[in-house]
């Protein structure tokens, strides 16, 4: 049978920047390794399947799927569906701004889609976890050894490398600067040893060392338990990080704003907005958006597996 999809770039405002994405709009029909197929096929970071809502307040229900495991949530598949969702028509936009619910693995998953003469501009999600925070991870000395970097090049101290999770394990790994961040290359004898059965075997380097005016961070993303070497944006590492930065902000009441560029290494830059809010010290939500771009749409035959 054919299947209607479209692909987005996400976390960017123009096309081939930011992170790849394919949504199935029609995905009833398609059994899970159908579903696993088409994602190993397609081999972008995620792909995403579009059912209609279990709950008549809901929007949609997505299932998301990385080349080789399906996910509880993900950041750009939340933000990159909204956008296409929209922008061909399955979503109407009768406002500047429309607020819709997709039900994820990990619950109902608040969306706000911002609009500008009738299309879709930017989207913002709303963490459905607050910030999980894991065991302690390895040695620095063997996370540096992992990263091909010196022990030097890591931050220590409350500074230093945690692990946090919104839905999605992280392991955070702060580093001195660009230069150190260019360096990453993840030796994936070492990750297998040390990190494949860790609580959080992605990891996340980043440094307090922006290239553009008005960012706050440099990142980069590598999960190998996914079948991903390195992800040019990734939306659920940002709501975790806002967890990691929050809880390291001294103010008790306010709103946190952060920058991410991510993805510029690869040569796919992107831009991801992150804000957390804080009362009484305690984060109470978290919310991540950025722009998306529509790039093509086709059709692929999905063979039968029975």
């Amino acid at each position: 049978m054919r299947y209607h999809f479209y692909t987005a770039d996400v976390f960017t405002d123009r096309a081939f920047g930011g992170n790849p994405l394919a949504v199935f709009p029609d995905g009833p029909g398609l059994s899970s390794e159908q579903m696993r197929r088409v994602a190993r096929e397609l081999n972008l970071s995620e792909t995403v399947f579009v059912f209609p809502a279990e709950l008549p307040r809901h929007t949609r229900r997505l299932r998301i799927f990385t080349p080789s495991a399906e996910l509880p949530f993900a950041g750009h598949p939340t933000i990159g569906t909204a956008h296409v969702l929209a922008s061909i028509g399955e979503i109407p936009l009768e406002r500047d701004v429309t607020n819709i619910v997709f039900e994820e693995g990990v619950g109902p998953v608040p969306v706000t889609i911002r609009a500008q003469d009738g299309r879709p501009v930017f989207a913002q999600l709303a963490a459905a976890r607050l910030p999980e925070f894991g065991p302690p991870p390895p040695p620095p000395e063997t996370i540096a050894m992992t990263l091909s970097l010196r022990p030097s090049d890591l931050l220590r101290a409350e500074a230093g490398p945690q692990a946090v999770s919104c839905g999605v394990p992280f392991l955070f790994v702060p580093v001195r600067d660009r230069e150190a961040i260019r360096r990453v290359r993840v030796n994936r004898e070492q990750w297998e040893r040390f990190f494949s059965s860790y609580w959080a075997p992605h990891l996340y380097v980043f440094a307090y060392d922006a290239e553009l005016n008005g960012s706050s961070l440099r990142a980069r993303m590598f999960a190998p338990a996914l079948g991903i070497e390195e992800d040019p944006a990734t939306g659920a590492a940002a709501t975790a990080l806002a967890g990691y930065l929050g809880v390291r902000d001294g103010r008790s009441d306010a709103t946190l704003r952060w920058r991410i560029e991510q993805g510029f290494e690869m040569g796919r830059p992107s831009i991801l907005h992150v804000e957390a809010d804080k009362r009484g010290g305690a984060i109470i939500s978290i919310r991540v958006g950025g722009a998306s771009v529509l790039v093509s749409d086709g059709t692929m035959e999905v063979p039968d597996l029975a």
